[in-house]
């Protein structure tokens, strides 16, 4: 299997259900999207949900794609950051135990980064996220990644770390210095709609491969039509994907057009949902699969994962989900 790595924000999501929208809008969260919250903004999420039950995973856009892929069978490797602490030491063994080789930098002066992740009834994902350490991911971290392992053919990047310009421009560098093939998530429409046209020159400049969900396609594009903002990413880059939920997904890769219908399944827990999709168009795209059949993989991992309450999956149902 080919050498698949990934960087971005190391985090422990702490998955909270929530029975409406009345808790996001009291702790000013937009729905469906994610919003950075300092240490007063993470006391005030800790009291709001007190009183309710919630469960830890290891999180991050990246690091889930990576952690598919691992259990895919792929030789994976993250590059990231993570506090000195209960939660890092966590966030490593999980990594470690699926056999993905951290490249993780553990930073004594800040707490390993935490996403609160508010799961309501339709299933919907809404993160109030506070980076901590995770902050601290570098391009040197990367560098060290690909020093050890020189044979990794492509690097996932989640779109949140364009947060930080100078470090987004360095580790996208730093990927095409080392000849890799760079696959970007859009990772979230408010921060496309905040970024637009700075991640319209990043994706131009140094992508190869670009996800979108239909709510962040058109945040890029300016236009509602899913397929006309389709076309406007595979403008900047040779290879677009865009998931239109239930409908399923639409791509193209050097002017060739592809589309799968949605899968029929019940929605528990939307969290990862892009980021297993990402990681079943990859396996595809290492295989050599058509842009349809890359599709399909994208389409049936996301669909286990929405099936359950964050993202643990058995690995058997996992692989199953790519041999169609």
């Amino acid at each position: 299997m080919a050498k698949i790595i990934g960087i971005g924000n190391a985090l422990v999501d702490v998955l909270v259900h929530i029975e409406g929208e009345e808790m996001l809008k009291k702790l000013s969260l937009a729905k469906g999207g994610m919003t950075l919250i300092d240490e007063a903004g993470l006391a005030q999420v800790r009291v709001a949900c007190e009183a309710l039950d919630s469960k830890i995973a290891t999180g991050g856009s990246a690091s889930n794609t990576i952690h598919a892929l691992s259990v895919l069978g792929h030789d994976t490797g993250f590059a990231g950051a993570v506090g000195n602490d209960a939660m890092g030491d966590f966030y490593e063994a999980q990594m470690r135990s699926r056999g993905t080789e951290a490249a993780l930098l553990r930073v004594a002066s800040q707490p390993t980064g935490i996403a609160t992740t508010f799961i309501t009834p339709d299933g919907e994902r809404t993160f109030a996220t506070h980076l901590g350490a995770a902050s601290q991911v570098s391009a040197g971290s990367l560098c060290a990644l690909v020093a050890a392992h020189p044979e990794a053919e492509i690097l996932h990047v989640e779109g949140y770390l364009l947060q930080n310009h100078d470090l987004i421009v360095d580790v996208l560098s730093a990927a095409r210095a080392a000849g890799l093939t760079v696959s970007y998530d859009l990772a979230s429409w408010n921060l496309v709609e905040a970024e637009r046209d700075f991640m319209e020159a990043l994706v131009r400049d140094y992508v190869d491969i670009v996800f979108a969900n239909e709510e962040e396609a058109a945040a890029f594009s300016r236009q509602r039509d899913p397929e006309v903002a389709l076309r406007q990413l595979a403008g900047v880059a040779a290879t677009a994907i865009v998931k239109v939920g239930a409908r399923g997904a639409i791509g193209m890769h050097n002017g060739e057009y592809a589309a799968v219908r949605g899968l029929k399944h019940m929605v528990v827990d939307t969290t990862a949902a892009g980021d297993f999709f990402a990681a079943g168009f990859l396996h595809g795209y290492v295989s050599g699969a058509s842009l349809e059949r890359c599709l399909d993989y994208g389409n049936h991992l996301a669909g286990e994962v929405i099936q359950v309450y964050g993202t643990e999956i058995e690995a058997e149902k996992l692989r199953k989900a790519v041999d169609i």
